[in-house]
């Protein structure tokens, strides 16, 4: 144990230390050599932060952006790998729940309705549905990570930040072609293309096409065949117009179908943090707790969706303005099974079997199925000023609506055979107007305010009773509330809980900002962000006494210093930053159910760096790294996964009689760790090309590092311990830079930690890292 907290130690002790001083060595070579290079349009990093083109020097708000080449340093093909190379971020998941978390602030919650904390935008288009939000990355041209609220630029529900990816547009230069193919170990093979079509001098047409497929690394224990196969494809198709002079269209409709039961393969949980010994897993019997291992019952795990998109981006110079309108419609379909009690155990009690009308022999587990569909619309009108002049601003009017819905039912006899459990619907919507302006005092000292009006609405919510029940439902005050075809609708039976979530939010912003000369900037800033209340239909309001819980709007008021500097082969930034932030909406995994509190309030600060330098010529540094300390502040009730054997006898026979193996337990709580929150992080990177063979050969690497941190949700359980991570990547690209072919490898030190755990009444699960892997890639364009 020693000797892996001294590693971890040493690991991100250099990339702290690299963060501040791995320019300083070549500084001066670097300097030299900037005298003499003209400043080009790629020694500028410019950044859409802000709603508008600017040098990111000159944006006063945490920023890492990530280049394609930086992508494919690091070995990106996902989304959630950009966390190799971004400090303070995360990304967790809750079964198929893509949930990412930026310095502290994420969420576990995965209800109708639920949303996350981190607002995703494609090519300016936001993607709510957590069941989608992890797809392969196709033509990206950068992705910027925004830290900190950005409720007025952004709006609801990016109280932790934003993540800004962006795609490649059809152009009318020229016909061309380009696609790269890769095999790997676990027979993980990758496919994709992209081709661009000149229709005329102001239409072009792309079409897009990706597919990755694999074996899986994992085993199931009780027939010894590999688990864990996926095979993911998706499709776009975009269309450009420039109709006039001042006038643009930006047509686009992409398909994706993902079928990867990964996020679901999970061995019971090994930890001593509670003090009850380990496993501690659930129900006895067939079980694993080891890494590359699960057990599975009669009925396999599996998560399924298939999705659509239609986008319409259209552009038009007014002349003092550019306006810009953002349409987009969504329709995500997803279908899962999931086993509760990571045992691979089919049981049920005697009770349970009769309440559900299963015969006393049949076999029966805890297989929990979950399809979902959730439909987006949204419409943004974007107004951005004119380059050049002392007041700069963007204005806008944002709607939004989302209807999710899910339905729950037992698969222990397989899909085919599922029983209706339950299930909810919300349709939500958000109206927003927002505005923010740059202001030049003097050449060197400018002003900043901006503020969003936002109103939230449930429109609708509902859930369904257990096993569809049609009677009606007894309420507290004496009332009965009908159950149309199993379905409670909260208009009738629970309105206050509709306009409790119903409230207009205003999010301001404030930053002065002082620029010393071209090169640097310092500023301070405060911003305001949060998220939207929620209906609870998913927990509270299924189970007596059928009351809907209040779950207020998370807030956050963060205050941020940073300064940046940026020069032809070298740029540097840092910041320190202090967040108040409450009501915290915590998710509590219970039987088929995930009801949602607000935690207490909470306090983050912490520090935050970056450095890039090009010290000679075809060498490229990197390294960032992230200081976190995000404590819970009297989190009362706090809850506490307890085994019932840890509780007595009599507390056992009622656990038994009701199929569950732990009792969630209130604790009050005072100073404790935020969960899915490491204290450190960070990454170094490097890339070196020089010439070999009349092309260019270039060797890459990237070492990421996390602390300790919690999975649980009172952050006290469920501890993963310090890690890090190598990918390394060789690649020779021909002289006429027409092909090339590379060499890769990910978690090269292979490196086994938690990238998740999944805790219910049943039981606790586990998922694990994937091994080492390694393969090679060929690549053309013409």
């Amino acid at each position: 144990m020693l000797k892996k907290q001294l590693r971890a130690s040493t690991a991100f002790g250099a990339i702290l230390a690299s963060t501040v001083f791995v320019a300083v060595p070549a500084l001066a070579q670097a300097q030299a050599q900037a005298q003499e290079t003209a400043t080009s349009d790629d020694d500028v990093i410019i950044v859409t932060a802000q709603r508008r083109a600017e040098a990111q020097v000159d944006v006063p708000i945490s920023i890492t952006t990530l280049s394609s080449e930086a992508l494919d340093t690091a070995n990106v093909q996902q989304l959630s790998d950009i966390g190799k190379v971004t400090p303070a971020l995360r990304f967790d998941f809750a079964g198929g729940f893509f949930q990412p978390t930026i310095r502290g602030i994420g969420t576990a919650v995965t209800t109708s309705g639920g949303g996350g904390n981190v607002g995703i935008y494609i090519d300016g288009f936001y993607s709510p549905n957590p069941l989608a939000a992890d797809f392969d990355l196709i033509s990206v041209s950068s992705i910027q990570v925004l830290k900190g609220p950005q409720g007025t630029l952004f709006g609801r529900n990016t109280t932790g930040g934003a993540i800004l990816v962006s795609t490649r547009e059809p152009n009318t230069t020229a016909n061309s072609f380009e696609g790269r193919a890769s095999y790997g170990r676990y027979n993980e093979a990758r496919v994709e293309g992209i081709g661009n079509f000149v229709i005329s001098d102001r239409v072009a047409l792309s079409v897009e096409g990706q597919y990755r497929r694999g074996d899986g690394w994992q085993r199931d224990i009780s027939t010894g065949d590999r688990v864990g196969e996926y095979e993911n494809w998706s499709a776009r198709v975009s269309l450009k117009a420039d109709l006039t002079d001042d006038v643009s269209l930006l047509l686009r409709y992409k398909h994706g179908e993902v079928d990867d039961p990964s996020p679901l393969l999970a061995s019971s949980y090994v930890g001593n943090d509670v003090g009850l010994g380990a496993p501690f897993g659930g129900i006895p019997g067939t079980f694993t707790t080891r890494k590359n291992e699960i057990a599975s019952g009669n009925v396999p795990e599996f998560f399924r969706s298939n999705s659509d998109s239609l986008q319409a981006t259209l552009t038009v110079d007014l002349g003092f303005a550019n306006l810009t309108s953002y349409t987009q419609y969504r329709n995500e379909r997803v279908s899962a099974s999931q086993d509760l009690d990571y045992s691979g155990v089919e049981l049920a009690t005697a009770a349970q079997r009769a309440a559900r009308g299963i015969p006393p022999t049949a076999s029966v587990g805890f297989q929990l199925g979950l399809p979902n569909r959730n439909q987006t619309w949204s419409q943004e009108l974007l107004l951005t000023s004119k380059t050049g002049t002392r007041l700069q601003w963007t204005a806008g009017l944002f709607y939004f609506e989302n209807t999710d819905r899910y339905i729950t039912g037992i698969d222990n006899f397989g899909t085919a055979n599922r029983i209706r459990l339950g299930g909810s619907s919300t349709t939500v919507r958000s109206y927003a107007a927002f505005a923010d302006a740059t202001y030049e005092i003097t050449p060197k000292l400018f002003l900043t305010g901006g503020v969003r009006y936002a109103y939230d609405k449930v429109d609708d919510a509902y859930y369904n009773t257990r096993f569809l029940n049609p009677a009606p439902v007894a309420l507290p005050n004496g009332t009965f509330c009908s159950a149309d075809g199993g379905r409670v609708y909260l208009k009738e039976c629970d309105p206050g809980a509709i306009d409790f979530a119903n409230s207009g939010r205003l999010t301001p912003r404030a930053v002065i900002r002082y620029k010393p000369d071209e090169r640097s900037s310092i500023y301070a800033s405060f911003t305001r962000g949060y998220k939207a209340a929620v209906v609870d239909v998913g927990g509270s309001c299924q189970n007596p006494p059928f009351v809907c819980s209040r779950v207020s709007p998370e807030s956050v008021n963060a205050y941020e210093i940073g300064a940046k500097y940026e020069k032809p082969g070298f740029s540097l930034e840092a910041a320190g930053f202090y967040y108040d932030y409450k009501d915290l909406q915590i998710s509590i995994f219970e039987a088929g159910t995930a009801r949602i509190v607000n935690a207490a309030q909470s306090e983050i600060y912490g520090l935050e760096g970056a450095a890039h330098v090009r010290p000679v010529q075809g060498l490229q540094l990197s390294a960032g790294a992230s200081w976190v300390h995000a404590r819970y502040k009297d989190f009362n009730n706090a809850p506490i996964y307890t085994p019932c054997s840890a509780l007595g006898a009599a507390t056992v026979a009622t656990c038994n009689a009701n199929g569950i193996s732990f009792l969630v337990l209130g604790q009050n709580l005072d100073n404790v760790t935020m969960q899915r929150t490491p204290e450190f992080t960070g990454y170094i990177g490097a890339r070196y090309a020089t010439e070999v063979a009349s092309g260019e050969l270039a060797l890459s690497g990237n070492l990421s590092y996390s602390s300790s941190f919690f999975f649980g949700p009172s952050g006290t359980q469920f501890r993963q311990g310090g890690y890090e991570t190598l990918s390394l990547r060789a690649q020779w690209t021909a002289p006429d830079d027409r092909w090339y072919l590379a060499a890769y490898g990910d978690n090269v030190t292979n490196s086994r930690y938690l990238t998740q755990v999944q805790y219910s009444n049943f039981g606790i699960g586990s998922n694990w890292s994937k091994p080492t892997t390694f393969g090679g890639e060929v690549g053309f364009k013409f």
